[in-house]
């Protein structure tokens, strides 16, 4: 039977349950907490960010059972300024590649690295941190734990001491755990943050333990006789007389990483009772009360945990702060991540579709987006969920799972971000000889800054991954996992290939203009109400020029933002130039007429 209705009157219908739905997304109730709104978020790798105490570098021992399973080779703490691609004498001896030796490399780094510079990213302007795994484990990034009620014997200042205490607990009952010397360091950042009037976040890697976790080592040894026996996904149990080996789920199949078993009703009792007790230890530690503890959680690869266990996860979190901010490692579209932004599981994401939206149009250049484009799928994004969840969204450009911004944009018209399979492949120089994966030119570096500034203009929490501001590059992992650059420390030139062949010297360098840049636009996010927590408006979409402007706004304070894409000057001119007495927002000066340079941008202020 033919279909009665036509097709102007399906457009029709399909526009108003589109703005239906938004409607009901900018009413709902706001469940997200009231700091979380609007901060610049700082991640930090903690190994790679600084080596703060030397007393406590791994050795070769701590990194046993970490791919790739070398713990007996020549072994030392990675010079911290040394050529990333360049095979250091110890690792020459091994005969493997510089990809295999990657993997094996600790640089040292270390919470005191990271007290040591809570002055430096309150200068930088950041008011919350987000740190990846620091819980004991084998690797470099710590997503393979083997608890999650103790910090990394490495990061603290005695691995041996703590090592012994540890061994004195039952797991199993948390009135015997004891707090460990890197505990209490951990303590001591968090209240050091507080201090500086910062926030702070610890990942939470729910999915899975490590597979010399106490939890494990204990099936392995004791199969179904364990105490543990019920916490993982095990496929078959060790047993001579019928012939069956021991077998079990790996997250994504990589057996280092023994997934948790889950039911109908989320993660089972065992598992689900010690995560429960590992948060409350790290949100109300010693029962000094919230102020104490971490301000919330990232958690890694929500999306292969089962919705019930995030419910009632969500429900002990804001029992022990009612201000908690957990937010989830989603790469979703919008209908997909719908469930898990209802308000019982998470109050945001790392908000990887606004990465894609941003590579799509400023990283492309004959394949990018249009202004049309990028605008519609940032409009989209912002009212999928609500405004407070949309204020509380971490938008990253990159990340320790992504391609540095600085090396992708100098790698346009390749593969597309979102296509991620075939993205990640492609953009490690590694596996791809043809990425350039060289020091970005004086141009590129300027298409980092623009990015930069959109990011933290834009509404929501921009997040910048270590190292952005200073002038850190690299492609995809393991290569955007550089040793931070610091000022003051002396960095050999990158001249090495992966196949250890060489090329004409980059110089590795703190880069002071490029941090002043990012300090200049999140000091004024700082100082402006609307930046932080005002509307979001488009003002005009001039696809021809690839110019975009846009207004932030909240009661009498009116922020315009003009941004050139463009590789030409364009002069602005708008009605809205003609309604209010625009100023530039850095020199104060009035502003008659609007020219912005090749990708730039020019940001004007009513108060």
């Amino acid at each position: 039977m033919p279909f009665p209705f036509s097709k102007t009157w399906l457009a029709a219908a399909a526009l108003i349950f589109t703005a239906s739905l938004a409607a009901r997304a900018q009413t709902q109730p706001d469940f997200t907490p009231t700091w979380s709104k609007g901060v610049v978020w700082y991640q930090i790798f903690p190994e790679r960010f600084r080596n703060g105490d030397p007393s406590n570098d791994p050795t070769a021992r701590d990194q046993q059972g970490a791919f790739p399973f070398n713990d007996s080779s020549a072994f030392q703490i990675h010079p911290w300024g040394s050529d990333w691609y360049q095979l250091q004498p110890y690792e020459q001896q091994n005969g493997r590649n510089v990809g295999y030796n990657i993997q094996r490399r600790r640089y040292g780094g270390d919470l005191q690295g990271i007290l040591d510079k809570l002055d430096y990213l309150q200068t930088l302007g950041v008011n919350a941190l987000y740190l990846t795994p620091i819980f004991w484990s084998p690797s470099s990034h710590k997503y393979d734990a083997l608890c999650y009620h103790h910090v990394d014997p490495t990061f603290g200042p005695d691995p041996a001491g703590d090592k012994k205490l540890m061994a004195t607990e039952d797991p199993l009952k948390m009135e015997t755990w004891v707090w460990t010397k890197a505990d209490l360091l951990a303590l001591k950042l968090i209240d050091e943050v507080h201090k500086h009037k910062m926030h702070i976040i610890f990942d939470g890697v729910f999915n899975h333990l490590g597979a010399r976790s106490f939890a494990f080592q204990d099936v392995e040894k004791n199969q179904q006789a364990s105490p543990y026996a019920n916490w993982f996904m095990i496929k078959s149990w060790r047993d001579a007389q019928k012939g069956t080996k021991f077998d079990y789920n790996g997250w994504f199949g990589v057996k280092t990483l023994p997934e948790l078993k889950e039911d109908s009703t989320g993660i089972v009792a065992g598992p689900k009772q010690y995560i429960f007790n590992a948060t409350q230890r790290w949100m109300n530690p010693m029962n000094k009360g919230a102020a104490h503890g971490i301000d919330g959680w990232r958690l890694d690869v929500a999306y292969d945990v089962g919705h019930p266990f995030w419910k009632s996860w969500r429900k002990w979190v804001r029992t022990l702060n009612p201000q908690a901010y957990m937010t989830a490692e989603l790469v979703y579209p919008i209908e997909k991540t719908r469930p898990y932004l209802r308000g019982d599981e998470f109050d945001a994401t790392m908000n990887y579709n606004f990465t894609f939206a941003v590579h799509d149009f400023f990283v492309q250049e004959k394949t990018a987006a249009t202004v049309t484009q990028f605008d519609k799928q940032l409009r989209e994004l912002r009212e999928a969920f609500g405004p407070g969840v949309a204020l509380n969204m971490m938008n990253l450009v990159d990340s320790h799972d992504a391609t540095r911004i600085a090396s992708a944009v100098a790698n346009p018209d390749g593969k597309k971000m979102a296509d991620w399979g075939a993205y990640f492949n492609w953009s490690q120089k590694g596996n791809n000889p043809s990425y350039n994966a060289r020091r970005p030119t004086a141009e590129q570096r300027q298409m980092q800054k623009l990015i930069a500034a959109f990011q933290v203009l834009y509404l929501g929490s921009p997040m910048i991954f270590y190292g952005d501001e200073a002038g850190l590059w690299g492609g995809n992992d393991p290569d955007c996992r550089k040793p931070m650059l610091w000022n003051g420390q002396a960095y050999a030139p990158e001249t090495h290939n992966p196949d250890q062949s060489l090329h004409s010297a980059d110089q590795v360098a703190y880069d002071p203009a490029l941090f002043a840049w990012y300090q200049k636009f999140i000091g004024l996010r700082q100082r402006s109400a609307a930046i932080r927590l005002g509307s979001y408006t488009t003002v005009a979409t001039d696809d021809a020029r690839q110019l975009y402007a846009f207004r932030r706004t909240l009661g009498k304070e009116d922020v315009l933002v003009v941004l050139n894409r463009g590789n030409q000057p364009a002069t602005f001119t708008n009605p809205v130039l003609a309604t209010r007495k625009y100023r530039d927002a850095f020199t104060q000066k009035a502003i008659a007429n609007v020219t912005v340079p090749a990708r730039d941008v020019v940001v004007l202020r009513v108060q």
